[in-house]
C-alpha cells in the first residue's frame, strides 16, 4: 500500500482510475545491470562486450530479446535452444546484481505521491520476469506503492499483447475505463493502444526510435509533468 494516504475517485463500478507503469527505462534506470549482464554473458561465450551506449537501446522487450540482439551485434547465431540456456544463465546473474547501480528516475516518488492523492490505484506492468520486477522495486523502496507488480512470467501473455497490461489492471483492482498507461517503448505503447488505453511516454528510456515516432497520446519530459498529463486523459478521475 502506498505510504500516501488516499480517498479513491471511484466510478460506477466502485473501481477506481488505475496508472500502469512499465519499469525498465520508465520508473528506473536499470540499463547499468542489464547490460552488464548481457556483456557478462557474452564474455562467458567469447564474444567482444558492449559498450552501455551501444546497448542501452537494446533494453525494452525482456531478456530475451535482450541476448538476441547482442549476439546479433556481436555477429553470432543463435538457436533457440542456446538462447534457453543463456536465458537461464542471464537471470541467474541478473538476481545477483539486481539493483548495483539501477535507481528511480527523478522525480518518481512525488509523482506516485500525487497520483495516489488523486485516488489512484497504481500498479507495475513490465517484461522483466515478476520475482526480479517485484526484488528490484524492493531495493528501491516503492514496491509498496503498487497495487500489483506483473511480470513476463506472471500471465500467458506479455507486451507488445494488450493483455499483459488488461490483466494487470484486473489484478489490481482497477477501472479499465479509467486507465493510463506509462512507458518508454514501442512494445509499452502498442500494447496499451490495442488495449484502447490512452499512453503516456517518457523520451528517457530504452527505444530504438525517438519516443514521440512511435504515437503515445503525451510525452512527458520529466516525472513533474505527469499528474497533469494523466489530469488531461482521465479527466473523470479528479471527481
Amino acid at each position: 500500500m502506498s505510504s500516501v494516504e488516499t480517498s479513491p475517485a471511484r466510478s460506477p463500478s466502485g473501481l477506481p482510475p488505475i496508472a500502469v507503469f512499465d519499469l525498465d527505462g520508465t520508473l528506473a534506470e536499470t540499463a547499468g545491470d542489464l547490460v552488464g549482464t548481457l556483456n557478462a554473458i557474452l564474455a562467458q561465450e567469447g564474444l567482444k562486450t558492449l559498450d552501455l551506449a551501444q546497448a542501452r537501446d537494446m533494453i525494452g522487450a525482456g531478456a530475451k530479446a535482450l541476448i538476441r540482439r547482442g549476439f546479433e551485434a556481436a555477429g553470432e547465431p543463435l538457436d533457440d535452444s542456446r538462447l534457453e540456456t543463456l536465458f537461464v544463465a542471464f537471470l541467474d546473474h541478473y538476481g545477483r546484481h539486481l539493483c548495483d547501480h539501477s535507481h528511480l528516475f527523478a522525480g518518481v516518488t512525488e509523482a506516485l505521491d500525487a497520483l495516489a492523492r488523486r485516488g489512484f490505484a497504481l500498479a507495475v506492468c513490465t517484461n522483466k520476469v515478476e520475482a526480479h520486477a517485484l526484488a528490484l522495486l524492493e531495493r528501491l523502496g516503492v514496491a509498496g506503492r503498487f497495487s500489483a507488480i506483473c511480470g513476463r512470467d506472471t500471465f500467458a501473455h506479455y507486451k507488445p499483447d494488450p493483455r499483459h497490461i488488461t490483466l494487470t489492471i484486473e489484478r489490481a483492482g482497477g477501472d479499465p475505463a479509467r486507465a493510463v498507461m506509462v512507458g518508454d517503448s514501442r512494445a509499452d505503447i502498442d500494447a496499451a493502444k490495442a488495449a484502447g488505453i490512452p499512453v503516456i511516454a517518457v523520451p528517457f528510456g530504452y527505444t530504438d526510435l525517438p519516443v514521440e515516432a512511435l504515437g503515445p497520446d503525451r510525452v512527458i519530459a520529466h516525472f513533474d509533468d505527469l499528474a497533469a498529463a494523466v489530469d488531461a486523459l482521465v479527466p473523470a478521475a479528479r471527481g
